[in-house]
């Protein structure tokens, strides 16, 4: 039987991809923990436990009528990113996949009644949510399998969704590593500003308010209070988190949404990335499983605030 034996809250903040030199220059004089710490993911994590697939929750990836998982058997090219072409460019890459393990994360999906689609199209776009993290962690040569975040899908059906990845990790055999690529509170400071705000420290995050927000939630991850952030989803709505935070909730739905209580390993600072919220939080599967049980399908979201329905949706 197949397991996720790792997952992780992970940015992928465009700095980390910066030469080192120009990082220290940025960071007035220290290079930001956001880039060592994943160096030093990939040391104790990456290369030490055993695994055969990663599976990416890419939150750049944003599909609208449905959740989409690649299921090529390779994707090679070079990557310039559209939105940042002058700092993210050119960037070769090749990278694995698996397709048994996304049409089974499809078809799983589907019997439970849930919109996901298996896509294998060779013009199908990379992103750097992505791109960046595997560049430090996926190197090795293992498969990598990225999912998208609908933009429509409510906290119930990020959960469930996460929940049939695992159902279909389970079936498969498969032992994966999960990355939730994404930040936190996501609201960036106006143009005019943000050459002034590019260190990591946090008292340039846009808001206090957004600063408290984060570091609350960061605080019941590192302390397993999956439920507490689960719950807390409209609260956390206000302050912009990236992706309605469908990347997190996605992992928490494959480890066993509100029942699950394995805590945060923090391997980076929290910092700032241009007023949004970041950091590196890796959850090890506890040795007595996720919570003690397997979940019972459509269950991972109970704590999820409500119906499928029943979040708004806001692009």
């Amino acid at each position: 039987m197949g397991d996720i034996v790792g997952a992780g809250l992970l940015s992928h903040a465009p700095v980390i991809m910066f030469p080192e030199q120009r990082r220290i220059e940025a960071n007035g004089g220290r290079d930001f923990t956001l880039a060592t710490g994943l160096a030093r993911l990939r040391r104790e994590v990456f290369d030490t436990v055993d695994h055969d697939t990663v599976v990416v929750l890419d939150s750049h990836w944003s599909t609208t009528t449905e959740a989409v998982v690649t299921s090529h058997s390779r994707r090679a090219g070079t990557y310039t990113s559209d939105e940042m072409p002058s700092e993210l460019s050119r960037l070769p890459y090749d990278i694995p996949g698996d397709p048994a393990l996304a049409r089974a994360v499809a078809a799983t999906a589907g019997e439970r009644g849930l919109w996901v689609t298996a896509v294998d199209d060779p013009f199908l776009p990379l992103h750097y949510a992505t791109l960046n993290p595997w560049t430090y962690l996926g190197r090795s040569g293992r498969p990598w399998v990225s999912v998208s975040v609908c933009q429509t899908a409510t906290t119930r059906d990020f959960l469930d969704i996460g929940a049939a990845i695992a159902g279909a990790v389970a079936a498969l055999d498969r032992r994966v590593l999960l990355v939730a690529s994404g930040g936190l509170s996501h609201a960036f400071w106006p143009l005019a500003e943000l050459r002034e705000r590019m260190a990591g420290d946090p008292a340039h995050i846009v808001t206090p308010q957004a600063r408290e927000a984060d570091e609350q939630r960061i605080g019941w991850l590192e302390a397993g209070r999956h439920d507490l952030v689960i719950s807390g989803m409209p609260d956390f709505l206000r302050f912009a988190p990236e992706a309605r935070f469908g990347h997190y909730l996605m992992l928490a739905g494959a480890v066993g949404g509100a029942d699950c209580t394995a805590p945060g390993r923090r391997f980076s600072a929290y910092e700032n990335a241009i007023g949004t919220g970041q950091t590196h939080l890796w959850f090890d599967r506890p040795a007595t499983g996720w919570t003690g049980a397997p979940a019972a399908p459509g269950t991972a979201g109970a704590a999820g605030g409500g119906g499928r329905h029943g979040d708004p949706v806001r692009r």
